[in-house]
């Protein structure tokens, strides 16, 4: 193992370690990309963050569409759309990460970054979702596919949608708006 994956793998490690109302942002976390490199969440510091769990075979799949949208319309402007596809709902994301890019980028041309397929609900749950749901003001489990968390430029939670909230839904938009027009502190 190289030097680079061990500190990767131990970076990792220590998140998972660490119980979710510790973490101070979404900054702490170093997710694997859907093309199978680690990425710091800090590379984001500064902007706006809609974090979606997805799924391929899902009534919401759609949302892609809707989701792209949104990175093309505010991405100039800081905003940026993660993707988390996950399998927890209705084994609805059953593929591969390279399955799962095709997919997207094949029916719904994504550009705004995928990330390796992830637990968000139950067992196994990742450090990120469990942070995610200790820090919205809505605790509750993920519901769903398409479960949409808005992070503002100083890391935090600033909302949370249902699955069923369509990603240009006038109160998303409102939400990203808001939060695009603070300045980072």
């Amino acid at each position: 193992m190289s030097a680079v994956a061990l500190l990767s793998a131990f970076a990792v490690t220590a998140i998972q370690q660490t119980k979710p109302m510790e973490v101070q942002n979404i900054y702490a976390f170093k997710m694997k990309t859907i093309d199978g490199k680690y990425q710091p969440l800090v590379d984001y510091k500064g902007k706006v963050l809609l974090v979606v769990n997805t799924a391929s075979f899902c009534g919401n799949t759609p949302q892609y569409e809707g989701l792209e949208a949104l990175y093309k319309k505010y991405k100039d402007k800081g905003l940026v759309i993660l993707g988390f596809p996950a399998n927890e709902f209705g084994q609805q994301e059953p593929g591969t990460d390279t399955e799962i890019k095709t997919f997207c980028t094949g029916n719904y041309h994504v550009d705004f970054p995928m990330y390796s397929k992830i637990v968000v609900k139950g067992e196994g749950i990742h450090p990120l979702y469990s942070w995610l749901l200790a820090k919205a003001t809505r605790h509750e489990d993920v519901e769903w596919n398409f479960a949409k968390f808005l992070v503002n430029r100083n890391g935090q939670v600033a909302g949370r949608f249902s699955p069923k909230t369509q990603p240009t839904d006038p109160k998303v938009l409102e939400a990203i708006e808001t939060e695009l027009a603070k300045k980072p502190e």
